[in-house]
């Protein structure tokens, strides 16, 4: 039986969907959001950062529930000084997708049909960690599967995105990563 409760944080098996529907960890299939340049709550290399190419780092993940039409990631910092500062915003991406590829261009729309966002920097597509000197600020990845495309037009804002969500979202994924300078 899939129950949906109003948001809760993810630890280990748990799912955070800060205010989103969500689906109990074991309730429904379980998909998993990987990186091959980093580890679960290591650090993210350099190279992702503002500090070094300032590309997205290689994303891959395994299967999305049964239903799923359409994959939105939302990437963010929640340790960010003036608040949760957006780092990168795509959706509508195919649900036969399994993974986005190192260095994803900053056009709205990618080729396969999924679209970016505009993120905190106020540019479309990635903006890697940029904390300011002190303690590493943590990163999160989330992949959610949605039993609908979004048809937003590209450059839409993680509020944007977040309220078309509502009410179809079958699972999520995430992957956290630090970065500190």
């Amino acid at each position: 039986m899939r129950r949906r409760l109003p948001g809760f944080l993810r630890v280990g098996s748990l799912v955070a969907c800060f205010g989103l529907p969500c689906v109990v960890a074991g309730s429904a299939m379980a998909f998993e959001l990987t990186s091959s340049a980093f580890k679960a709550g290591d650090m993210i290399p350099r190279k992702y950062s503002c500090d070094g190419g300032d590309v997205s780092p290689p994303l891959s993940w395994t299967e999305p529930p049964a239903g799923t039409t359409s994959l939105a990631l939302i990437a963010d910092d929640p340790d960010a000084p003036a608040g949760t500062w957006v780092h990168w915003v795509l959706y509508d991406l195919p649900a036969t997708s399994r993974g986005l590829p190192e260095g994803v261009s900053p056009e709205g729309t990618l080729r396969d049909g999924g679209r970016q966002g505009t993120n905190s920097f106020r540019k479309t597509g990635y903006g890697g960690p940029c904390p300011p000197r002190g303690t590493p600020h943590r990163y999160f990845f989330k992949l959610y599967a949605l039993d609908r495309t979004l048809g937003l037009p590209a450059g839409g804002t993680k509020q944007d995105v977040t309220k078309a969500m509502e009410g179809h979202v079958k699972g999520q994924a995430e992957l956290m990563g630090r970065y500190g300078r």
